[in-house]
């Protein structure tokens, strides 16, 4: 529409089924360049893709036409199918259901950008699960730790 103009940035966050360490380091930046990939084919615009073995963070640029959920449902079904048809994991891969969604400002775009790229750094200090907590508290998202994290059987 003409005259329309916006600024959304936001930061996504889902983990792994299980939380399962299963994406490994050798195929970890081509995978996470797919992912950066499916967020520009939806109209939003990439700004960093990086994660560890067990889950993903993705800085992006949300166009107002396109929802979150509909991001995040094709986001996770294509990558999770590139795993599969690419036998990239000994068994059957799955994202865990959900995800975060946290948004910023101009203002915090660089430093967020940096936090993203400096993930293997940052879980040297702390786990996956104390930083999700750790951001749910930042924004003041309630929740039912009940329903953050499926745990391995």
């Amino acid at each position: 529409m003409a005259n329309t103009y916006h600024q959304i940035y936001l930061q996504t966050v889902f983990a792994v089924k299980y939380r399962e360490a299963v994406i490994e380091k050798d195929w970890r930046p081509s995978f996470f360049g797919v992912i950066g990939n499916l967020i520009n084919e939806t109209n939003c615009k990439t700004i960093i893709v990086n994660g560890m073995e067990d889950h993903v963070h993705c800085l992006l640029g949300l166009r107002p036409v396109v929802s979150v959920a509909e991001l995040m449902k094709t986001v996770k079904a294509k990558s999770s199918k590139y795993i599969n048809d690419n036998s990239l994991t000994p068994h059957h891969f799955e994202w865990q259901e959900g995800y975060g969604v946290f948004s910023y400002g101009q203002s915090q775009v660089a430093d967020v950008y940096k936090y993203i790229q400096n993930q293997e750094e940052h879980h040297k200090k702390q786990t996956f699960k104390e930083e999700y907590l750790e951001f749910l508290k930042k924004f003041k998202v309630e929740y039912d730790e009940q329903y953050i994290f499926q745990e391995l059987i």
